[in-house]
């Protein structure tokens, strides 16, 4: 890899090799990608304001300047600590737009598929002990106020956490589970119940809020019977009853397959 230090020419005092031109590239490419990202917001001033730093930095290193030097080495520490502080909801607007690249939906595809995997096997056993369960997929629809009613959790899924939040010597049991992605985020939630006159009249409270959540929201709502154990899924309002691990499995991953897929065309 030497040849990459090879210097190709000089600018006054400084030595240019096939590796700086790369670092160029890929550093401008960086901002060219933070400025469309952060176009139109306060956030784009503080890149620019970062670039004229950086470009300073660069010329008073190469000119030997200590005094300046200093300076800006001070500079760049209280600028970087302020963009953290002030432009946190930009950072969050960057970092969507990378999780949302090809390469990282694939690598989640795959995650997400061994999450649903656990939630239909902690559902199941939930079925065979008489657990009483209520679980919320949440898919583009926000439900931040539904998880604000409830105890944080912010724990990875599993299905041995799930079943226990639902065992009825929990102090979570009651209310419902909010899971995003891998994460539970909150259990002992508080859901609106359906008001739908339609509805099976023999459908108790933990049911019809499951069907009530699917109205006003694109969630999935995965329900789990105390008195019979019966399996059954809420979606858009429509309540799919009878359903065991394959069916349920098989419901779930097609649920979230056709997100990913619409994510994808969307692009």
């Amino acid at each position: 890899m030497e040849f990459l230090r090879y210097d190709l020419f000089n600018i006054f005092f400084l030595s240019i090799s096939i590796i700086d031109i790369l670092d160029i590239l890929l550093v401008s490419y960086i901002f060219f990608k933070l400025y469309q990202v952060m176009r139109g917001t306060r956030g784009s001033q503080m890149i620019a304001g970062l670039v004229v730093i950086l470009i300073v930095s660069f010329i008073v290193q190469g000119l030997n300047m200590s005094g300046m030097s200093w300076i800006i080495q001070n500079i760049q520490t209280v600028w970087v600590i302020a963009f953290v502080i002030l432009f946190q909801p930009e950072l969050r607007r960057l970092l969507t737009a990378v999780g949302q690249s090809r390469i990282i939906r694939a690598f989640l595809k795959l995650e997400q598929t061994t999450v649903l995997q656990q939630i239909a096997k902690a559902v199941e056993e939930c079925s065979q002990r008489r657990y009483g369960a209520l679980i919320v997929l949440i898919r583009e629809t926000g439900l931040k106020g539904i998880t604000e009613s409830g105890v944080t959790l912010q724990a990875k899924v599993s299905d041995a956490l799930l079943v226990s939040l639902f065992s009825p010597r929990s102090l979570l049991h009651d209310g419902a589970v909010i899971i995003n992605q891998d994460t539970i985020e909150a259990a002992k939630c508080l859901l609106p119940l359906t008001q739908n006159p339609h509805i099976d009249k023999k459908l108790g409270t933990r049911h019809r809020a499951g069907i009530g959540i699917s109205e006003e929201s694109d969630a999935v709502v995965v329900m789990v019977s105390e008195e019979t154990g019966k399996i059954s899924v809420a979606e858009h309002g429509k309540h799919i009853k009878d359903l065991e691990y394959d069916s349920l499995y098989g419901y779930l991953l097609k649920a979230f397959k056709e997100k990913i897929k619409n994510e994808d065309d969307g692009e």
